[in-house]
């Protein structure tokens, strides 16, 4: 059995953006493998210069030009999400020794949640986005905003406790960090953790402790259901 797929404190940051990146590429690669068996038994059935073998050459072409235009890029910015996811996620590790509690990709339902945070501070949601180029937040799309507030809704719903959440860019330049918009706050991977040790304490040990264990219940009463592809919850990173 795989524990870490049952145990939500077990999970890796970016832990289901990686494995869909490795699905991805093998999906690819065997599809190209397919394409160029076929081909090659074609032309030793049909030889070399039958219309038949001439025209799975075509195919094959085809192909690798949609894997060359789409698939690769997809693949790539997955994989830059799930980097990301990584790297905000091994900054995140450092606050255990501050107490605080730290939950890494976590699933809600339908909705997959990159990184849930317990702690003195109160509880976060943190969705992580790996965007290059400077980040305006007066004109961050409404879509990354609604996905934050409803993974904050989704939590507060199963646990009654207040949630806020974050979003954390782990590669761009934000022009207001840590404004708000929306009700979201807009952090830089490198201010993270100096913002949330800032926070004032709300939360006593005990209360850490009830309110991760609600969290805990709540994602594996969830069933940790891994969320579909087309979840509005997950965007293009």
């Amino acid at each position: 059995m795989d524990i870490a797929g049952t145990d939500p404190t077990r999970r890796t940051p970016g832990q289901y953006a990686r494995e869909t990146v490795m699905r991805l590429r093998m999906r690819t690669l065997a599809a190209l493998g397919v394409l160029a068996v076929a081909t090659a038994l074609l032309g030793r059935g049909f030889g070399l210069h039958d219309v038949r073998f001439l025209g799975s050459e075509v195919v094959l072409l085809g192909s690798i030009f949609v894997i060359l235009r789409y698939v690769l890029p997809l693949v790539e910015r997955r994989d830059r999400g799930a980097s990301g996811e990584e790297h905000v996620g091994g900054l995140l590790d450092e606050l255990e020794d501050s107490g605080w509690e730290v939950i890494h990709d976590a699933s809600l339902g339908r909705g997959n949640v990159d990184h849930i945070l317990v702690g003195p501070a109160g509880v976060f949601t943190v969705e992580t986005k790996s965007h290059v180029g400077p980040i305006r937040v007066g004109r961050l799309h409404g879509a990354l905003l609604s996905q934050a507030q409803a993974q904050r809704k989704a939590i507060e719903r199963v646990t009654g406790v207040t949630v806020e959440p974050l979003i954390v860019f782990s590669r761009a330049w934000v022009d207001r960090p840590l404004a708000r918009r929306k009700g979201v706050r807009v952090v830089p991977a490198r201010m993270l953790l100096g913002y949330l040790h800032r926070r004032e304490a709300v939360l006593s040990r005990a209360e850490i402790g009830r309110a991760h264990s609600l969290v805990v219940t709540a994602l594996l009463e969830s069933g940790q259901q891994r969320p579909v592809a087309s979840d509005r919850w997950r965007l293009i990173r």
